[in-house]
């Protein structure tokens, strides 16, 4: 399966919770350099690496996003800019689950999180995937996925040199 793998606490729980009950994982990160900086690529290494005692190795390719913002930013109205953007990261994330055969695509949301996160924009994002869209967080709330993120070791992620459980390239 496919992780979408961010910077944050939600997405390694979800991959976590998949792993555990016996999905091989592969990862994808959508960096916007230089917008993003490349601290946050590395703590989302650390992260895949903490994973690792929980999902075995994890291969995370990266996709950077900056084109296709700036495209957005110039092209279309603010109040569609983070919906337009997701339905392109699925696209990309359908693409990439292909390519590496996975049989469908993880992702940590929950419903209401955040306004990206409503039913309606879920409906959206998910019309543009012709493949599964597991969230195994959908109905929690933010304090359990904490409590889960602190038993797996990565809610506090300091940025330090990654080993070899995780190797990066932009497809």
């Amino acid at each position: 399966m496919l992780l979408l793998l961010s910077g944050g606490i939600d997405s390694p729980v979800a991959g976590c919770m998949m792993a555990k009950r016996g999905l091989e994982i592969e990862a994808l990160h959508f960096e916007s350099f230089p917008y993003t900086s490349e601290r946050a690529r590395e703590k989302v290494m650390q992260i895949a690496e903490e994973m690792c005692q929980f999902c075995a190795k994890i291969h995370v390719h990266v996709i950077s996003l900056t084109h296709i913002q700036e495209e957005l930013r110039d092209n279309c109205e603010e109040d569609y800019f983070t919906l337009l953007l997701r339905m392109f990261m699925m696209k990309l994330a359908e693409r990439c689950a292909r390519e590496y055969k996975c049989g469908a695509i993880i992702t940590g949301e929950s419903v209401g999180q955040v306004a990206s996160q409503t039913i309606h924009a879920l409906a959206v994002t998910d019309a543009v995937c012709e493949m599964p869209v597991f969230r195994p967080c959908i109905g929690m709330d933010k304090e359990e996925i904490v409590s889960i993120s602190r038993k797996i070791d990565t809610f506090d992620i300091s940025v330090q040199p990654y080993e070899d459980c995780c190797t990066v390239f932009t497809p």
